[in-house]
This record gives C-alpha cells, sequence and structure tokens, in this order.
C-alpha cells in the first residue's frame, strides 16, 4: 500500500503505556454455598434472603465487603501508567499505519455521509497492551479488535498482526487496514442505528437464531470495509498490486468454518458469528466492486 506520507488521524488514543489492575475476583465465597441454600429454602426464599442481605449492606454502607465475601470484586478494574513508552522501530512503524489508515477511512466516510446530508462523527481508536479498560467491559488482547459501540472507539493491541501473520497466514499491510476497516464498518451501524435494532432483537431469540443474525452484522461489517477499499482506490490510490489479494486472504483466513476446522476440525455452521471464509470473501467484495452502501444490506 503507499500509505507513507499520508495524513494521520488525531483520533487515536494511545495507552500502551498503562497496566489494568484489579480485575481478580475472590475464591467463590459465599456463593458457593448458594446451592446447598436453595435447596433448604427453595428459590422464593433464597432471593428474599439474598435481596434482603444486599439491601442491609448497601443501607449500612458495607456493600464492599459484602460483594469480597461473595467472590466478586468490589471494585471497578483500576489503571496505571508505567513507565515512558518504549516501543520499537517496527511497533512505531505500525502506530504510523494504523493512524494513516484511519484517516483514509474518515476522509471516505466523511465523504460518503455528505453525499446523504449527514456528518460523519469518526470513532477513537485504542492502542493498548494485554488488556484493556472499555465502556464495554475489561477486554484482553486474547480477544482480538474489537468495536465498542458504548464509548465509539475501536480497540486493537497490535500484536495481533503478529498473529494474523504468523496463525492466520494473511500477512501484508492490506490485511492490516481490512482489519482497522472492519471495525470500522462496526462504527457504521453504530450511527446509522443498524446496530441498536440487533441488539433490540437479541432477546427475543434463540441462541441459533443469535448467532445468524450476528454473522449477518458481521458481514455487513466485511462489506462497509470493502467500500472503504474501494474508495482508497479509486480516489487516493493507495493500492498496490496484490494488495486486494492480501485483504481477500485475511477475510477468508478469520472465517468461522477456517477457524473452527483449525481448531475442532469440525465445522458447525450453526455456531458462526462472523461468517464462513467464503461469505466474508463474498461481502468485501460487494463493498469493493460496487462503493454503494445500499449493496450491503446482508439482513435480506
Amino acid at each position: 500500500m503507499k500509505w507513507r506520507g499520508n495524513r494521520r488521524s488525531s483520533n487515536i488514543d494511545d495507552r500502551r503505556n498503562q497496566r489494568v489492575s484489579g480485575i481478580r475476583g475472590g475464591s467463590g465465597g459465599i456463593i458457593r454455598l448458594l446451592p446447598a441454600v436453595f435447596r433448604l429454602l427453595g428459590f422464593k426464599g433464597t432471593a428474599i434472603l439474598v435481596i434482603g442481605i444486599v439491601v442491609f449492606a448497601t443501607l449500612t454502607g458495607n456493600l464492599p465487603a459484602l460483594l469480597s465475601l461473595l467472590g466478586m470484586p468490589s471494585s471497578a478494574p483500576t489503571v496505571t501508567s508505567s513507565e515512558p513508552l518504549q516501543e520499537s522501530a517496527e511497533e512505531k512503524e505500525r502506530v504510523d499505519f494504523v493512524s494513516v489508515i484511519l484517516a483514509d477511512t474518515e476522509d471516505t466516510w466523511s465523504a460518503i455521509f455528505k453525499e446523504n446530508g449527514q456528518r460523519y462523527t469518526p470513532p477513537k481508536l485504542v492502542l493498548f497492551r494485554g488488556v484493556v479498560n472499555s465502556a464495554c467491559g475489561t477486554a484482553q488482547a486474547a480477544m482480538g479488535p474489537f468495536y465498542c459501540p458504548a464509548d465509539q472507539q475501536v480497540y486493537i493491541d497490535l500484536s495481533f498482526y503478529d498473529q494474523l501473520q504468523n496463525q492466520f497466514k494473511a500477512p501484508g499491510d492490506f490485511a492490516q487496514a481490512y482489519v482497522i476497516a472492519h471495525e470500522v464498518g462496526h462504527h457504521i451501524q453504530n450511527l446509522l442505528g443498524i446496530s441498536q435494532q440487533v441488539n433490540a432483537a437479541r432477546n427475543k431469540m434463540s441462541q441459533v437464531q443469535w448467532n445468524k443474525l450476528s454473522v449477518k452484522q458481521e458481514l455487513q461489517a466485511d462489506c462497509f470495509a470493502g467500500i472503504w477499499a474501494h474508495y482508497a482506490n479509486k480516489s487516493r490510490h493507495l493500492l498496490e498490486a496484490g494488495d486486494l489479494e492480501e485483504g481477500l486472504t485475511a477475510a477468508s483466513a478469520i472465517g468461522d468454518d477456517t477457524l473452527q476446522k483449525q481448531a475442532t476440525g469440525v465445522v458447525r455452521p450453526d455456531a458462526f458469528t462472523h461468517g464462513s471464509s467464503a461469505q466474508r470473501v463474498k461481502w468485501f467484495k460487494t463493498g469493493y466492486d460496487s462503493g454503494n452502501v445500499d449493496t450491503c444490506d446482508t439482513f435480506i
């Protein structure tokens, strides 16, 4: 990709020098006794007892002690700053790359929203190492990059790019850019009200039905990522020979069927949450070929 020297986004929140602490709970405490209490008092009696204890503890100011006794953390995770940030030359280049790609998604979606008489509000992108606090809860790097609609921020531990290359066999800077564009795609869904509609339907569905709806939501984010790639190539000529193939390889590598087969040797379509490799490739390419949001209706 021809990304060097391009505009960098100012919407980067670098938390790589922060450490999250206080996320461990107790060993179980009174919670381990609840089955015996339930057998003795029944459901109604147990509920009344628990509610009474919590109300008493709250009124007397002893709620933190009660939570500790129950084996639950009594306070939210805390963030402490470590020593000044240490980064290798390779990591610094990755930060520059992520900032440029985020800026390019801002240019793409700002133009699209403007064409439709709307104003685009870009997400912030949080860089972290290991563990991070978000409005969606505490997350670990093993979860991979994610978007939190509650604070409208994209979160990424840059070590994921090593995993993308070594474990998923999807090297290349465009594959890395696709990951960012996909998470920004979830931000677009949030701005358009699509995420809210999906979440409203969640409690009305079985797990299998919810998985199918989740797949549709993820595939639409892939299609939105394809739209970004369309304009990055058409308007700003960022793509080079082989870049599109890198993106398609990444989309294929993180398909549910591919990941399930690698992990267990068995593919279970009813457990898909992000879509098969073929589906992810199809919808990314749909967005790339059309550059049109209307073609990304994966819910029909």
